[in-house]
């Protein structure tokens, strides 16, 4: 089921957007400040966010900002302006799609589907020839890995590592998750085992391109792809 981020400050306005989502089938998570958003989106793995622009703390533009830093995910921007410098403003900045308020429920419906529809076309063209993260490319035939068509020559565990993380480069894996769907077993919290795979899998890859980082570690959680 795919999950979305409503990001409104406005405690009725999120309310209703996240039943009607709801009641579409979609999963719905509510943040009422830029802050809690990149929160949320920093410690969870969503399919769409619905940003607002006037949000206490951090702004719907400063949020739309970071975000696009960091994340390729789909955003559609809700805004009271619907003048062109703002709507075109926000499409430079890296929005997706904007709906001005108020909006039409079945017109934010359909702008949802199809934001996620061609954000899954864009990755199942990926997925076609090899996925692909930054300058490297999952080899899903040869079990191995090539920067700039330099290949890796990746251990099977190093590979099932990469191959679990690359269609969820936002999501943060713990050493749970690791350690139980590459080896196949249950962590008991004092194993080294993956921050040694980790470690080798990263020097292989510093040395194949030592001016990007691709795997990062966010601490006390786990570890996730450097966007």
């Amino acid at each position: 089921m795919q999950k979305i981020l409503v990001v409104e400050d406005d405690t009725h306005i999120n309310a209703m957007i996240c039943d009607l989502l709801v009641h579409n089938g979609y999963t719905a998570t509510a943040a009422y400040s830029g802050t809690e958003a990149l929160l949320l989106l920093s410690q969870a793995c969503f399919s769409l966010v619905l940003l607002d622009l006037m949000l206490p703390g951090k702004t719907g533009e400063e949020v739309l900002r970071e975000l696009r830093a960091t994340h390729n995910i789909p955003i559609i921007v809700l805004t009271a302006k619907s003048d062109k410098e703002t709507t075109v403003k926000l499409l430079h900045m890296g929005a997706d799609d904007y709906l001005a308020k108020p909006f039409d429920n079945n017109e934010l419906l359909a702008r949802v589907a199809v934001r996620l529809r061609r954000f899954a076309a864009e990755y199942t063209a990926d997925v076609s020839s090899g996925l692909k993260f930054k300058d490297m490319t999952l080899d899903l035939d040869g079990h191995d890995a090539y920067i700039g068509g330099k290949k890796l020559g990746l251990s099977k565990r190093e590979f099932e590592i990469l191959r679990l993380m690359f269609p969820n480069p936002q999501k943060v894996f713990t050493k749970d998750n690791l350690y139980e769907s590459v080896w196949g077993g249950e962590f008991f919290g004092d194993d080294n085992t993956v921050n040694v795979h980790i470690s080798r899998l990263r020097s292989k890859l510093n040395l194949a391109n030592p001016n990007t980082e691709y795997i990062q570690t966010v601490w006390g959680m786990g570890f996730k792809m450097k966007e």
